[in-house]
């Protein structure tokens, strides 16, 4: 990796990976979503989309810009056809690589799509959070909403399923197999639309699918802490699973004793997880808000803290300071 970009909570920055030197790329919007896309870079954030021709260097407007944008997916062999969810929940497509993009208006006749919401005081609207396609079926859909559930589409985006994992409604990130298309794995808290129920009765981790997200499996029992929320998949074998975990969603640097985060590693499908924490990290202070493989060797992970911090981790929980002194770290590109 000779550099990464990073969306944070003040905009972009690109970081040289072996100076750890940083410069801002884009001042501003809270930047929750990175990729790239047909030679272009993709920067969901909180003014909409922007993309990059130059490696992240510039950015420019890309519409959507009265949303939160949460995440980007490309069509299976059609990298020209793009789909973006957002906050409020919405699903948007664009025909032109993101250079602009109309709204698919058939996700909100989905079932629940009137009570999704962030039940905070006062509660926020439901955000649609992240968006997996189907490389063998263009028309397959998966959405993870929060809080809401899993929005499920066979024909495009005209109409939608919806379930909930182990009955868990707060959906934060959903991977694919790279492999096995059909397996999904996403992460959950402990957000509820009906809070009645009891705090100590949630349940809130990890799920797998085997069958495009119809029906989930809980594989975090017995581990803690059991919030989980930024979540990767190694595109290379054995495709190694990383989530970061903590007490509760607002667990941060901040608080008396810290954030107590933890992260975790499956090389199994999620039928077993070890920890990544080193003595300095089993748990961290600081809190973790982004993952992504690291491109220069399987199994290795690139994460991102809410104290400004970008660290190398490996399979054998060794630690590397990449680079310090940034905003929160939200989302990360690696540029190999």
């Amino acid at each position: 990796m000779k550099a990464a970009i990073l969306g944070t909570a003040k905009g972009i920055f690109v970081v040289d990976a072996v100076s750890g030197v940083s410069s801002a790329a884009l001042e501003g919007p809270s930047v929750r979503h990175l990729s790239r896309v047909n030679g272009r870079c993709v920067a969901g954030s909180t003014a909409g989309l922007f993309r990059s021709g130059d490696d992240g260097r510039t950015w420019q407007p890309s519409g959507i810009g009265d949303r939160e944008v949460w995440d980007v997916a490309a069509a299976p062999g059609d990298p020209s056809t793009l789909y973006a969810v957002t906050e409020p929940a919405g699903l948007f497509l664009s025909r032109d690589g993101g250079a602009s993009w109309t709204e698919i208006a058939g996700f909100r006749s989905a079932p629940g799509f009137t009570e999704w919401c962030v039940p905070v005081t006062p509660p926020r609207p439901g955000r649609a959070r992240s968006i997996v396609l189907d490389p063998a079926d263009p028309l397959r859909l998966v959405v993870g909403v929060e809080v809401g559930g899993v929005v499920l589409s066979e024909d495009g985006g005209r109409t939608w399923t919806m379930n909930r994992p182990g009955g868990n409604p707060d959906l934060h990130n959903i991977v694919a197999k790279p492999d096995e298309p059909g397996v999904l794995f996403a992460s959950t808290g402990f957000g509820r639309i009906d809070r009645s129920e009891p705090m100590e009765q949630r349940i809130a981790g990890m799920f797998r699918s085997d069958d495009h997200g119809k029906s989930w499996r809980f594989q975090w029992k017995g581990l803690t802490p059991p919030y989980t929320r930024p979540l990767c998949i190694d595109p290379r074998r054995p495709h190694a699973v990383t989530v970061g975990s903590s007490p509760t969603a607002f667990s941060a640097a901040k608080d008396e004793g810290g954030a107590k985060a933890m992260l975790f590693q499956s090389v199994d499908g999620g039928e077993t997880w070890r920890s990544l924490g080193d003595a300095a990290h089993s748990p961290s202070r600081a809190q973790f808000h982004a993952v992504a493989p690291d491109p220069d060797a399987a199994g290795h992970v690139l994460t991102g803290t809410d104290t400004g911090e970008l660290w190398r981790v490996s399979p054998e929980a060794r630690w590397t300071l990449v680079a310090q002194g940034l905003p929160q770290v939200q989302s990360i590109l690696p540029l190999a």
